[in-house]
């Protein structure tokens, strides 16, 4: 039933994307400029959760890469690393100039080796930028003139308050790519053209692929979850194709897993944070602080903390629930549909000063 279950993964780049070629275009007319030896802006990409951002920066790269070999790309998932030493190695680890570098290298040594790196132009996707912890790292990157990064965050607002002056400065230009939510045409388009390559023949009908896509509200990560999970399930049960209660069943499986995988893959802070919820149940912000203090040897700012507990939001992980002052945190309803953050909506800072 499964013929290729790399397809099925959120992380698969495919050779052709759906209903974003406006985005793709603006991308590629930002990076231009490498083409003729030019460095470019910078490059953002904003928009919720499951809506091709980091899709659509590979996507580009690869793309360009076609056109320029030499252009080398560096993918750094800041959620995983969000220091500035942690930065500098992926990207050095991208482009072979790691070796020898431990943990007890000096950063500013990081920093020297990749401006030696300088035998071409280098692309860094900074995908969840909002998670980093020292921005002095985008800081490092502007410095370097044949680096080019390209930013991925949820919200422009919210990135833009987590840099200090010197960084917001610099990062002020640059091409603003936005990204909506799929509808549920969209979704099914996508899932019909994954699951063409990843899937036997007529193992899932299109009656089938819109019912994930609209129980997926827009989220493709949720969508090819659903999917893979539907197949997974027939394919054990011995089917031929994806039946209504294998469908059924793993739409649940799937909300479980995507929120499994996001929980084990907090850092220590956040973990702390959303642990200190779900025992609470329900907690305002200023007895949230005093508890995460008490369980951790070197605090955060409050400012770093509320861009925690922001990240978990977007995440479907937590809720904020009520405004300013009266705000408490909770956690999501697994059971409840997965709809994603209000991209009208955010958490007022002011409501969580202490």
């Amino acid at each position: 039933m499964i013929v290729d279950g790399r397809v099925l993964r959120e992380d698969f780049v495919p050779s052709e994307v759906v209903h974003r070629h406006d985005e793709v275009n603006l991308l590629s007319e930002a990076l231009e400029p490498l083409l003729y030896d030019e460095r470019p802006d910078p490059a953002f990409l904003f928009g919720p959760t499951g809506v091709g951002k980091t899709c659509i920066a590979r996507y580009t790269l690869a793309q360009l890469r076609e056109q320029e070999p030499t252009v080398r790309v560096a993918y750094v998932n800041c959620w995983q690393e969000y220091t500035r030493f942690r930065v500098l190695y992926s990207i050095l680890e991208a482009v072979d100039r790691a070796v020898d570098v431990h943990r007890s290298t000096p950063k500013d040594e990081l920093f020297d080796r990749l401006s030696r790196a300088d035998d071409g132009s280098i692309v860094v996707i900074l995908d969840e930028v909002d998670q980093l912890e020292e921005t002095s790292a985008l800081y490092d990157l502007h410095r370097l003139p044949h680096v080019s990064p390209v930013l991925i965050a949820n919200r422009e607002e919210e990135l833009f308050a987590s840099f200090d002056d010197r960084v917001r400065s610099r990062f002020h230009a640059g091409t603003r790519v936005r990204f909506d939510r799929y509808g549920t045409a969209e979704l099914a388009a996508i899932l019909a053209n994954r699951s063409e390559k990843a899937l036997e023949p007529g193992v899932v009908t299109d009656a089938q692929l819109r019912t994930i896509a609209d129980a997926a509200s827009g989220d493709a990560r949720v969508g090819l979850g659903i999917l893979r999970s539907a197949a997974r399930r027939a394919e054990r049960q011995g089917l031929a194709s994806i039946t209504t209660s294998a469908l059924e069943a793993a739409i649940p499986d799937a909300r479980t897993a995507i929120r499994r995988k996001t929980v084990e893959g907090l850092i220590e802070h956040q973990r702390v944070l959303y642990d200190v919820i779900a025992e609470a149940g329900e907690i305002e912000p200023g007895d949230l602080y005093d508890v995460y203090e008490k369980r951790v040897e070197e605090p955060k700012t409050n400012r770093t903390l509320r861009n925690y507990l922001t990240k978990m939001v977007h995440y479907d992980l937590i809720e904020a629930v009520g405004e300013r002052r009266g705000r408490t945190y909770r956690l999501v309803d697994e059971n409840s549909e997965i709809t994603g953050q209000d991209e009208e909506s955010e958490i007022d800072p002011a409501s969580d000063s202490r």
